[in-house]
């Protein structure tokens, strides 16, 4: 903790965006693990403030009594949101406050608040009561059945949206089919991605390094966590009553940007560069026998056998190369030289088809569209780099199985 705050007010966490695991309470202090920890980020909410506190109190008093907490984080808003918490304080004793005035966004202060909870399970809603709070009810009955994760959703038997304009409607559906594109096994998890209102077990994020961006942190959580089971609930999206909307455009390209970077973050990139380095000097080896054999100055074969046979030498350097240095802290526990006959198999006909892609693909670019041979070779070659990287970090250096 770097920031002390008197008067009540938590300490805010620095450094990585990370959940700790819920350790034991110090010795001598009356602090001790809950069952429940929800967070509340705000942002110029001194009007609802006191009512989201008052109801998710008689709610959790009425299931979990003294087995609860309630953490409003606020990013120093102008109107007080943060005083008006505190003076909630002696009246609502379960109840801490954070005042963050350094740091800015509603990911990242759930994240700071989970950070300082003491809960077995974490959760946020948001505090201007477009969450209808009784649906926090339903949400913990899932975690008790035994969901690692609870959201809450608009797009379930229950759900739905109070008054959304047509654009409003379009942009959220669009949105969510977008993130389906980019990051199925994600997004696809949920109903309702861009929900803000859910609980997780901490043991399911602990130890994960959360990278939240804009206003959406469930993606975040599905796509780092250890999330097995998830259960949903149906809500209706309510209006908001007092205060102003924070959603703006800005909102949508931050979703979009977060996507694209979890999508990446799931990938090995390191060994993928190393793919693809090895790949380019295939491409070197391909063209140079390519033009050995099929230009007119030299061999003058035909255009098909020409590219075979460039292909599958260029084959058989990648493989060499690949073996050696991009799976090779794979290759190197898988030693023998049948093994290593397997691996090259594997690899051999994995690439072999992606050279009918790229055959098919190099007769279009020249005999059909009329680039050059050259260029069009390049381009095929592009088009399947993904192809085979892919299949071959899942079957050439995964499958093979290794006996000490």
């Amino acid at each position: 903790m770097s920031i002390s705050q008197p008067n009540t007010l938590l300490p805010v966490p620095s450094g990585p965006l990370q959940i700790p695991p819920l350790a034991p309470a110090p010795t001598g202090t009356d602090e001790r693990p809950l069952r429940f920890s929800l967070v509340i980020p705000t942002y110029k909410e001194s009007q609802n403030i006191p009512q989201i506190v008052e109801r998710l109190t008689q709610l959790l008093d009425s299931v979990i009594p003294n087995e609860y907490e309630l953490i409003v984080v606020d990013d120093d808003s102008p109107d007080l949101t943060w005083k008006v918490a505190q003076e909630l304080i002696p009246q609502y004793p379960q109840l801490q406050v954070m005042r963050r005035e350094g740091e800015r966004g509603l990911s990242s202060a759930v994240i700071r608040g989970w950070q300082v909870a003491r809960g077995e399970v974490l959760g946020v809603i948001d505090a201007d009561l477009q969450h209808p709070p009784q649906t926090l009810l339903q949400l913990w009955s899932e975690i008790q059945r035994g969901a690692d994760l609870a959201a809450a959703s608009r797009h379930v038997e229950g759900g739905g949206v109070s008054d959304w304009s047509p654009i409003r409607r379009f942009l959220s559906r669009g949105a969510q089919t977008l993130g389906l594109i980019i990051l199925p096994g994600v997004v696809g998890r949920v109903s309702d991605p861009m929900s803000g209102y859910f609980l997780v077990r901490r043991e399911a994020i602990a130890g994960k390094t959360m990278n939240p961006v804009g206003y959406k942190i469930l993606i975040e959580v599905i796509g780092r966590g250890n999330i097995r089971w998830i259960g949903e609930v149906g809500y209706v999206f309510q209006e908001r009553q007092e205060g102003e909307s924070k959603v703006t455009w800005k909102q949508y390209v931050e979703y979009i940007g977060h996507l694209v970077r979890l999508r990446f973050a799931r990938w090995p990139v390191a060994r993928f560069f190393r793919f693809g380095a090895v790949g380019f000097s295939g491409v070197f080896v391909d063209m140079a026998i390519f033009y050995l054999l099929s230009d007119p100055s030299t061999l003058g074969w035909g255009l098909t056998r020409s590219k075979i046979i460039a292909s599958e030498l260029a084959i058989v350097n990648n493989f060499l190369w690949n073996d050696l240095w991009t799976f090779g802290d794979i290759s190197s526990k898988q030693r023998g030289l049948r093994k290593r006959v397997k691996r090259f198999v594997k690899f051999n006909i994995i690439c072999l088809a992606g050279l009918v892609l790229n055959v098919l693909l190099l007769n279009l670019l020249y005999n059909v569209l009329g680039l050059n041979r050259y260029v069009a070779n390049l381009i095929a070659i592009a088009a399947v780099t993904f192809w085979n990287f892919w299949i071959n970090l899942k079957l050439s250096w995964r499958v093979t199985e290794v006996k000490d």
